[in-house]
């Protein structure tokens, strides 16, 4: 029973309790309410008050930059009526300068209208006056041609003739003038002639110098270094770099390109491939690299040799190859490795007889034409590519510039340079030194000949020192001095413009008076 009531007051405590924590809780809750808003109506004002102060800062800093603002536009405006002021007041002068000149050309045409009536009135006169004397001078020469019996055209055709002559004395006189004046351009004048020619010549000599021939043992060979579909042929070609031309002419192939040493190399190559018989692609590459090495070692023993026969040591081993490689390049059919080596021997020779350093000129000379080894693959004249080679191997100074200056490219101003430039002439220009053909040469002379024979007052014409010199023989009674010296100039520019030769011809022009009479 009595476990029974404490249940009983114990579930109406529970009943009654809820109620009351819940009314406790609302209590709670109410009081925290209360605290939030007024935490927060705090804040709100807290809020509006910071608002107020920025307002009113901003309100603040708008007003300062306004005023700055406003004071720099009156500035500005104050500068632009400044200016504006400035530019009417120039206006206005410049407005008054202008009527003032205008005052002034209205003026000066009045002044220039009346010297025009002036000027038509003395023209009018002027075309009387002339009226007059043409009436006089047509007078005058109807009594000159009654007394001296010549017409008007046969006088002018006098007056022009003699005239002509004399003018023609007058050119030759000043022309001969000029030409005296004009020794110190001599170098100048002489390199363009040579070049002329050079340009003139380069057509035969491309032509003779650019290929090689083989001889076959027979025609059937000719089908063996074709091989199946060209194959050989092509490989020939890939491995030399040169053009192999199989064409009608019995047993023998042409090797043709503009490098020398590559042609060498395919010759060697080719004549080895056919005395062996063993023609194919893998074949051809074995023998052309083995017959390119070959080359090397005879260009640089060829070097070696040339530097040992003029007696100069101490060389660049790269300039002694590139001296080597001269063995295989010729100019007008002159070997250029001989003509160097003769160079070296005439430099030394004359530096000997001027009390000059004798290695030193042997040495400029031997490698004075050292460019003609590459100027193929670099651009520029050979005298300059030789110089930069020099220069680079190690040369000395004096031996750089005779080198560059042997051909004038570069002014000489060494007695060194002039020596090479000597001697390189001499070794080009002496008999034998340069191979022509026979026909060739003949018509050459002939040439010459019919050339000076083709001018008025030539009676003959030899061609001397194997067509280095034409000798021609003028009339004295027809042609005088001055005529004589124009014909020489004349002759020279006709063969210059029509003829191709190498180094220069000499024209001299002989003019004798004989005085002839017989005692009886």
């Amino acid at each position: 029973m009595m476990v029974t009531h404490i249940v009983i007051f114990a579930g109406l405590g529970i009943i009654l309790g809820i109620p009351i924590g819940f009314l406790i809780r609302k209590k709670f809750v109410e009081s925290k309410l209360e605290k939030l808003e007024e935490y927060s109506k705090k804040l709100i004002s807290q809020a509006q008050k910071e608002a107020d102060n920025i307002k009113k800062e901003a309100e603040l800093k708008a007003k300062d930059l306004l005023y700055q603002m406003k004071r720099e536009f009156e500035k500005e405006a104050q500068d632009k009526r400044e200016q504006l002021l400035l530019q009417e007041k120039r206006l206005i002068h410049k407005e008054e300068s202008i009527d003032k000149k205008i005052d002034q050309i209205e003026k000066r045409e009045e002044k220039i209208a009346q010297k025009e009536k002036e000027i038509d009135q003395i023209i009018r006169k002027l075309e009387e006056e002339r009226k007059q004397v043409e009436e006089l001078k047509n007078e005058q020469r109807r009594q000159l041609e009654s007394l001296a019996g010549m017409s008007k055209e046969e006088a002018k055709e006098l007056l022009v003739k003699s005239m002509e002559e004399e003018a023609k004395n007058e050119a030759a006189k000043l022309v001969r003038k000029i030409e005296t004046d004009a020794k110190v351009d001599a170098d100048k004048k002489a390199k363009e002639i040579l070049a002329l020619a050079i340009k003139r010549y380069a057509g035969e000599y491309v032509a003779e110098q650019t290929v090689s021939v083989v001889h076959l043992p027979n025609e059937e060979m000719k089908g063996r270094i074709i091989g199946r579909e060209g194959r050989n042929i092509r490989a020939i070609e890939a491995a030399t770099g040169v053009d192999v031309i199989i064409d009608d002419t019995p047993e023998a192939v042409i090797l043709s390109g503009f490098n020398p040493i590559r042609r060498e190399v395919a010759k060697i190559a080719l004549e080895r491939l056919i005395y062996d018989g063993r023609i194919h692609p893998a074949r051809i590459e074995e023998v052309v690299a083995k017959v390119r090495e070959e080359v090397e070692e005879a260009i640089k023993e060829a070097g070696e040799r040339a530097a040992f026969d003029v007696g100069v040591h101490g060389i660049h081993p790269e300039l002694i190859r590139l001296l080597g490689r001269l063995k295989y390049r010729s100019s007008y059919a002159q070997n250029v490795l001989q003509h160097s080596i003769e160079v070296s021997f005439i430099c030394g020779i004359m530096a000997s007889e001027l009390g000059m350093d004798v290695k030193q000129a042997k040495r400029a000379g031997l490698l004075h034409d050292i460019g003609k080894a590459v100027d193929h693959e670099i651009e520029g004249p050979h005298a300059i590519i030789g110089a930069d080679l020099a220069k680079k191997y190690g040369e000395s100074e004096e031996v750089v510039h005779a080198i560059a200056a042997h051909h004038e490219d570069v002014p000489p101003q060494s007695i060194l340079a002039i020596i090479v430039q000597a001697a390189d002439t001499l070794s080009g220009a002496r008999p034998g030194a340069r191979k022509e053909m026979l026909e060739t040469y003949i018509k050459r002379l002939k040439n010459l000949e019919e050339i000076a024979m083709s001018f008025k007052g030539v009676v003959k014409a030899y061609a001397i020192q194997a067509g280095r010199e034409l000798r021609v023989i003028v009339e004295g009674d027809i042609v005088n001095d001055d005529e004589a010296y124009m014909i020489c100039k004349d002759i020279a520019k006709k063969i210059e413009k029509e003829l191709t030769y190498p180094g220069q011809i000499k024209v001299t022009v002989i003019r004798e008076t004989r005085a002839i009479e017989y005692a009886r």
